[in-house]
């Protein structure tokens, strides 16, 4: 086995095992990165429900609460007008949800889903969890999901939520007896579930892994090809040339030139130790010659 095979050889199996390693270390820190955005989002649309509840209650509630005897007005309801902004982003955003999943919801279009219903015994059975984030299988493929809980701490709600006699006979007449009904002070009845779509972060991490494991193969063919040069010209071709040099001297042709020793690399002592040694043996063998 050659020289330059050898070193082949040895350069190859590091690169393979760097590569590797870089590829295995690049793809989690890609991964962790594009779930990191997509719990940045998720947070975002979490805020944008937030501020939407807020406001509805702080601005737009007092001004319907006079017409409340008259006609029940949805919009006057926090998790109705957080529900109705971010459908509106829905609908531009396909995969992107925002739901307050209830247990018991006056309206049925809240009500808990399967999965849904799992979130919102995690938070009645522990108090003191109050978010929850993980991912689940969706339509349109992975899909992570924040919740919170909703948790009845302001005793107003139970106006509307505790028994029908007590809530405004214009809900009644919309939504019935039958339902949102029996909250009690403090009771986590649901969740607020915002879900956003893992599909096109993990696609342009899984690019930026394929682009620079590509920049890296590409990187080590240009790295092998200079050193298999310069290992060719420095290193095999001096020693190929010394190899054949000291045959042709093992036969007792001296008629060799010396080699060139300029320079003070190992390539370029050893051509110095030839040539003395060269010189050495062809004095040695005309002393012999001579009878001396």
């Amino acid at each position: 086995m050659g020289l330059r095979l050898k070193f082949n050889l040895v350069l190859i199996a590091v690169f393979l095992v760097g590569f590797a390693a870089a590829g295995m270390i690049s793809r989690q820190l890609l991964q962790d990165n594009a779930r990191d955005e997509v719990v940045r989002n998720a947070r975002l649309m979490m805020e944008t429900a937030l501020s939407a509840r807020s406001y509805t209650i702080g601005q737009i509630k007092p001004l319907l609460d006079p017409r409340l005897d008259e006609v029940f007005l949805p919009q006057s309801v926090s998790a109705y007008a957080a529900t109705e902004i971010l459908s509106a982003v829905q609908k531009k955003h396909p995969g992107y949800s925002y739901k307050e999943a209830t247990l018991n919801p006056t309206n049925p279009r809240d009500r808990v889903t399967d999965w849904e219903a799992d979130i919102v015994q995690q938070f009645r059975q522990d108090g003191a969890v109050k978010e929850l984030i993980s991912e689940r299988s969706g339509a349109t493929g992975r899909l992570l999901y924040i919740a919170h809980p909703i948790q009845i701490t302001n005793a107003a709600c139970l106006a509307c939520h505790s028994v029908p006699a007590a809530a405004p006979p214009s809900m009644l007449k919309i939504y019935g007896e039958a339902n949102g009904f029996g909250w009690k002070h403090n009771e986590i009845v649901g969740a607020q579930v915002v879900t956003v779509p893992m599909e096109v972060p993990v696609q342009n991490a899984d690019r930026a892994l394929k682009a620079f494991l590509t920049s890296l193969a590409g990187v080590f063919v240009l790295v092998f090809v200079v050193l298999n040069i310069m290992l060719s010209w420095m290193i095999v071709r001096p020693i190929r040339r010394m190899s054949q040099a000291a045959d042709q001297v093992s036969t007792g042709d001296f008629n060799v030139p010396e080699f060139a020793e300029g320079g003070r690399d190992e390539v370029a002592v050893l051509g110095g130790a030839f040539n003395r040694m060269r010189r050495s043996l062809d004095k040695a063998m005309q002393m012999i010659d001579r009878g001396e």
